[in-house]
């Protein structure tokens, strides 16, 4: 698993509507001005928010971007289970593929399904509210289970 470029500027750009204004609608140049981004390229990620309703967008004077719902309930899950191809350490235990010919016997599937499980854990544990300093501590899942 790796976050892409455009995992990370998607949270990058959730922070800040979290942060300056959650319920406002957000012009797409005012957003990329403030994260030094390009208009074309970050419109392009927030269509793919707006279809999986992370954003809500609209047009015409007035309009823009902003969260479909509150900073405190948006998971970086929610944001990169639909920017990224795939979130899963390796191609056998996506869920978009069929896995190999030798899943019955593969004695580290196991390990790697373990694995995607604690990614998935550790992600949906963190809100954009949190990383916009709006809730004052991150909680690891990890943590918890020492």
């Amino acid at each position: 698993m790796r976050v892409s470029t455009k995992g990370r500027y998607a949270i990058r750009v959730l922070i800040d509507m979290a942060e300056n204004g959650e319920t406002e609608f957000h012009p797409l140049h005012n957003l990329a001005e403030r994260q030094g981004l390009s208009e074309k390229y970050l419109e392009a990620i927030l269509g793919t928010l707006v279809k999986n309703q992370v954003l809500e967008g609209a047009r015409g004077k007035g309009g823009g971007y902003k969260l479909a719902k509150p900073a405190k309930e948006l998971t970086v899950w929610d944001v990169l289970s639909v920017i990224e191809t795939s979130m899963s350490p390796v191609e056998c235990v996506d869920n978009d593929k069929n896995g190999c010919d030798r899943a019955d016997i593969c004695p580290t599937l196991p390990m790697w399904k373990d694995l995607a499980k604690i990614i998935k854990d550790y992600f949906t544990g963190i809100t954009i509210a949190q990383l916009a300093h709006k809730v004052p501590k991150i909680t690891s899942p990890i943590s918890k289970e020492k």
